[in-house]
Parts: structure tokens; C-alpha cells; sequence
């Protein structure tokens, strides 16, 4: 029987990044080398580190998680500490007298000057600034605001008093000349009779003068009646006044 030679290929080795021959003297003899211990080593090392520093992110991560539940757990005391207190009629976190807490919006509200008052972080709000300012911004800004009121008040007021400078004039006699004829001539006078169109449409010559009529203007008006007489004698037929036949 013919017996062939087989190959045993090579094995690789992780720790060294190197292949060595697939047999058992061969990765015996690797194994025990210096250079894969130190390897082994560095690895088993690397692998520590690694695992140590995982734990110690998971716990700082446990730990932050844990500070901001107590964190919030405090402000959610803290706030219904105060909703209690305002609910109760406590006033001690107001800033002054005349503030009143307003359980819409959460703040202590004073209506004299429209000021919203955060007892958390002592800041004002007003409609007019729109944003939290310190208290001295926010009654500087009152302040200016109801300056500027007084003013447009002042000024408002003023306008009447002008107006009412003008005397008003109840009966007696009129105070200038009383005009009895119309203005329009065309309209008649109460018990008088109406003028006809032609009289005061007519204007009276100064002088008893016939007026001097022109060569040109004599034509034009023999032209104009004849066209007139024309027309006439065009329309008479249509009217039926008078018979064609």
C-alpha cells in the first residue's frame, strides 16, 4: 500500500500575531517561549485595565444617576413645601406686602405694578421687559412706565380744556348780519312767488344799445334756423301730424 504525505498546515497564535506549525511539539515549544508569556501577560494586563475602568464608569454613572433623583426629589419637596404654605395663606417668601401667589403661573404676583416675584431665584418678570431681571431693573422699569402714563394722561387732558374755551351761544340775537335773501336764486322765499328761469337766468344791459351783430355771426345764425327748418320738415312725416299722400 503507497503512503502519501499530508500537509499539517499552520495555527495561529492571538497573542503573538504569528502562525506557528499545527503540531504538538511546535506549540509546545511556543507556549513555553518567553516571548508568548510576555504576551499572555500584556493581554491578561490589558484586559484587567479594561474591566476595572467599565466598573468605575458604571459607577460614577450609578452615582450621577443617583444625585440628580435626590436632587429632584428635594425641589419636588421644596415645592410642595411652598404650595402648602401659599395654599395656607404664608406669605413669608413674598418680597413685600401686596404680593399674592398666582397658582397659574406659579410666581407671586403684585398687581400694582404688574411684577412677577420667583422665591427660588429672586428674580422679577414684567410683561413690558420680558425676561427675569434683578429687583432693581425690574422697578426702574415700573417706574418709566407709569412716567410715561402720566405724560400721555397730561397731554389727553389738556385737549379738552382748549376745546372748552370756546363759548357756546344759546339764544338771543344772532351775532353778525342776518341774511334774508337765498343764496340760490333759483329757490323762492317762503310766501313769495318763484322766478321763472328766463328772469334770473337774464341779465339786464347797461345801456339800451341793440348789440352789433357781425357778417360772420348773421350767417351762422341764417344757417342754423335753416337747418332747423330742415329738420323740421325731415320729422313732420314721422310725427304723423300731417298727411303724405
Amino acid at each position: 500500500m503507497t503512503e502519501y504525505w499530508v500537509s499539517q498546515g499552520n495555527k495561529w497564535c492571538d497573542f503573538c500575531k504569528i502562525y506557528i506549525a499545527n503540531n504538538s511539539f511546535s506549540i509546545r515549544t511556543h507556549e513555553l517561549g518567553k516571548r508568548h508569556k510576555d504576551n499572555v501577560t500584556k493581554r491578561l494586563s490589558t484586559m484587567q485595565k479594561e474591566s476595572e475602568a467599565k466598573e468605575k464608569e458604571q459607577q460614577q454613572a450609578a452615582r450621577a444617576l443617583q444625585q440628580i433623583e435626590a436632587k429632584a426629589k428635594k425641589s419636588y419637596q421644596k415645592d410642595l413645601e411652598n404650595s402648602q404654605r401659599n395654599v395656607d395663606g404664608d406669605t413669608s417668601s413674598a418680597p413685600g406686602d401686596g404680593w399674592v401667589f398666582d397658582s397659574a403661573s406659579g410666581y407671586y404676583h403684585d398687581k400694582s405694578t404688574g411684577l412677577y416675584y420667583d422665591s427660588n431665584s429672586g428674580f422679577y418678570y414684567s410683561d413690558s421687559l420680558g425676561k427675569w431681571v434683578t429687583q432693581e431693573e425690574a422697578y426702574k422699569s415700573v417706574q418709566t412706565s407709569k412716567t410715561d402714563i402720566g405724560q400721555s394722561s397730561t397731554s389727553q387732558t389738556k385737549a379738552p380744556a382748549a376745546e372748552m374755551a370756546v363759548p357756546a351761544i344759546k339764544g338771543g340775537p344772532a351775532p353778525g348780519r342776518v341774511v334774508t335773501k337765498p343764496l340760490n336764486p333759483m329757490r323762492p322765499i317762503k310766501g313769495t312767488p318763484a322766478p321763472s328761469a328766463v328772469a334770473v337766468n337774464k341779465r339786464k344791459r347797461e345801456d339800451g344799445k341793440p348789440k352789433v351783430i357781425s357778417k360772420e355771426e348773421e350767417a351762422a345764425l341764417k344757417a342754423r334756423e335753416a337747418a332747423r327748418k330742415r329738420v323740421e320738415d325731415r320729422e313732420k312725416p314721422l310725427m304723423g301730424l300731417y298727411k303724405t299722400y
